[in-house]
């Protein structure tokens, strides 16, 4: 994997997404390799590495970045009857750009 898969892979277009919802500067689309039966990540579309590297200028970009993950969490909670909202910081975050899992079900692996 790359170091940013999703400046690297999914904003240039080299991979092809299926997109769940969209602002200027917010793309949430299903995961192209889903760990849950519903699997939606939910990027900024400038690169902020991780929620632990926003400055005080990337206030506006949080809030919008935070008003998808709400509207995708909503849509599948009403759908599904749950989800789950998650971010992985650290040895644990695979790609070096913030980003933001809604899921629901079970793990498939």
């Amino acid at each position: 994997m790359t170091e940013d898969f999703y400046c690297d892979a999914v904003l240039s277009g080299k991979t092809s997404v299926e997109k769940v919802y969209e602002t200027q500067n917010v793309l949430a689309y299903h995961h192209t390799r889903p760990f849950y039966p519903v699997h939606i990540v939910v990027i900024p579309k400038s690169h902020i590495p991780s929620l632990i590297t926003l400055g005080d200028e990337d206030t506006d970009i949080l809030l919008e970045l935070l008003s998808v993950v709400k509207t995708v969490a909503m849509q599948v909670t009403n759908e599904h009857g749950a989800c789950r909202v998650l971010t992985n910081l650290g040895k644990y975050q695979d790609s070096k750009h913030l980003h933001w899992h809604v899921a629901f079900g079970e793990p498939l692996r």
